[in-house]
C-alpha cells in the first residue's frame, strides 16, 4: 500500500490539488470512445467509493472543473518502490498515447507506459493516510550494464524467487526483485515493501535469499543487495 503524495503543483492546463501532501506514490473516451487498445469495459485500475467523492470535491474547487480529470502516472525509475504523481489536467488535451478511462463520470488519464504497472491497482482514501493506491504489481528490474538476465540461470533464480523468497517475504509485506548475475557467480537483487529500509535486510537476504539461491542454483554462490536502505520510508522492522 503506497502513500500517494509529493505531488508536483503545475501551471497552465495541468493543476495538482495535492500540493502539501504528506511526501511518500488521449483523446477522451467520451468524445471518441476508449482506445482500441484495450477493451472499453477495461478501466485498468478501480477507484472506491470514498476516493472517487474526494476526487470530486477537490477537482470542485478548480478553475473549469467539468474539463478536468485526473492523470496517474508512475515516477519512480526501475528496482524501486512504485511512487507516482496525481495532477488534474485536461482530458481533451491529453497525448494521443494516453489512455483515459471514465469511472462513474469521473476521467482517469494514465501514461500508455505505465498501464502494465497500474493493472489491478485500487485508488482508496481514508482521513489517517489521504489518497492510497494498493498496487498488486511489482517494479520493473532495473537494468544494470554487464549482469545477464536472459539465460537458463536467471529463468531458474526468476522462478524460485517467484515461487519461494516472494511468497516467504510477502508475510512482512516485502519482495525482491532480481537484476542480473554477473560471469563470476553472484546474483543482484533490489529489495521493496517492507524489506525496503529494514533493519533486518541484511539477514534477511544472506540468510534467506542467499542460501534459497545457491543451494538450488550452482552457478550461483553468493547474492548482493543493491537497495538503498537509507531511502526506504516506514520498514516492517525498526
Amino acid at each position: 500500500m503506497t502513500l500517494l503524495s509529493s505531488l508536483r503543483s503545475v501551471s497552465d492546463t495541468k493543476q495538482s490539488p495535492f500540493a502539501g501532501s504528506v511526501p511518500t506514490s488521449p483523446l477522451a473516451d467520451s468524445a471518441s470512445g476508449d482506445s482500441a487498445a484495450t477493451s472499453p469495459r477495461d478501466t485498468i485500475i478501480s477507484v472506491s467509493p470514498v476516493a472517487l467523492a474526494k476526487l470530486k470535491e477537490l477537482r470542485a474547487t478548480e478553475p473549469d472543473a467539468e474539463k478536468l480529470g485526473l492523470r496517474l502516472a508512475v515516477v519512480s525509475p526501475p528496482g524501486e518502490d512504485f511512487r507516482y504523481d496525481l495532477v488534474f489536467e485536461e482530458f481533451l488535451k491529453s497525448a494521443f498515447t494516453d489512455e483515459v478511462r471514465t469511472i462513474d463520470g469521473f476521467k482517469f488519464i494514465m501514461p500508455s507506459s505505465d498501464v502494465d504497472l497500474l493493472r489491478g491497482a485500487e485508488l482508496d482514501y481514508n482521513e489517517q493516510a489521504g489518497l492510497v493506491l494498493r498496487n498488486p504489481n511489482r517494479p520493473k528490474a532495473p537494468a544494470i550494464e554487464g549482469l545477464v538476465r536472459d539465460d537458463e540461470t536467471s529463468a531458474q533464480i526468476e522462478a524460485i524467487v517467484s515461487v519461494d523468497v516472494n511468497p516467504m517475504l510477502a508475510a512482512h509485506g516485502g519482495f525482491v526483485t532480481f537484476a542480473g548475475h554477473d560471469t563470476e557467480g553472484t546474483a543482484y537483487f533490489t529489495m521493496g515493501g517492507g524489506c525496503h529500509g529494514c533493519s533486518m535486510s541484511k539477514q534477511t537476504m544472506l540468510d534467506g535469499v542467499q542460501t534459497m539461491i545457491t543451494e538450488r542454483v550452482t552457478t550461483i554462490t553468493k547474492v548482493r543487495d543493491l537497495t538503498d536502505h537509507s531511502s526506504g520510508a516506514n520498514p516492517y522492522f525498526s
